[in-house]
């Protein structure tokens, strides 16, 4: 590992993936709860659904600040449904109940992530200060409150209240000013390469990155020398 733990003095932690799906991508989350849900698509079909709905959800805000993570969850699922529907692949007297059993799955999905990540972020609260930084809908601060984690931060970077989104490496800029910290004395620990480790390691931060499912297989085949499987090593890493 390429990691110098004596310098470290505050870390930098992703949410989506990293502490709320283990290192999975939420495709593959949302692809499992499709098929417990029995709509019937397949993989192609779905991933354009899926992108469709992340853009409709960064052109037009649907989600607002007080919606928790299964508000949210609905919201997109419903989305994605609706494509689907307009597509003539799926009946539209049957998008209520596959929306409430997909986001009822995925929830109870991530709560069950969070609290395996409960103790881990207690433990790495109790030595370093911790910043969140995440490109979100803006209704993060719930989100957090509502899985009980907000406390651990001291503070939260969110792409849409800041008006940056990764990998634009200034966003992890503001995570540093907010730990007063220097990047080298900056652990940022992310599921993504592109968007978390790459733009973090560029502004001279440390990093570890949680290496889960990918996108694409390219995705699943690439390496980096400061990879864990999942946020309980980091404890390992840093001898806590």
């Amino acid at each position: 590992m390429n990691i110098d733990i004596s310098k470290i003095k505050g870390i930098i932690l992703d949410y989506g993936g990293t502490l709320d799906s283990e290192g999975r991508h939420w495709s593959e989350v949302l692809w499992e709860a499709y098929v417990r849900s029995e709509v019937a698509v397949d993989t192609a079909r779905f991933r354009e659904e899926y992108v469709y709905a992340e853009r409709e959800l960064a052109r037009v805000r649907h989600i607002l600040p007080a919606h928790d993570f299964h508000d949210m969850l609905m919201i997109k699922v419903r989305i994605e449904l609706e494509w689907l529907v307009n597509q003539g692949l799926f009946a539209p007297q049957s998008v209520e109940k596959a929306t409430e059993s997909i986001a009822s799955i995925c929830y109870a999905y991530a709560s069950g992530c969070i609290d395996r990540a409960k103790p881990v972020l207690e433990k790495l609260a109790a030595r370093y200060p911790l910043v969140l930084v995440s490109n979100f809908y803006g209704n993060i601060e719930t989100v957090l409150t509502d899985f009980g984690i907000r406390d651990y931060f001291k503070d939260i970077i969110e792409s849409a209240v800041l008006g940056i989104r990764k990998p634009d490496p200034r966003i992890f800029m503001h995570g540093v000013k907010a730990l007063g910290l220097l990047p080298e004395e900056t652990l940022v620990i992310g599921d993504s390469l592109r968007k978390d480790i790459e733009p973090a390691e560029s502004i001279g931060c440390q990093v570890l990155w949680i290496k889960g499912e990918g996108w694409t297989a390219e995705e699943n085949a690439q390496t980096h020398p400061n990879m864990i499987l999942e946020l309980g090593e980091a404890l390992r890493v840093l001898g806590l």
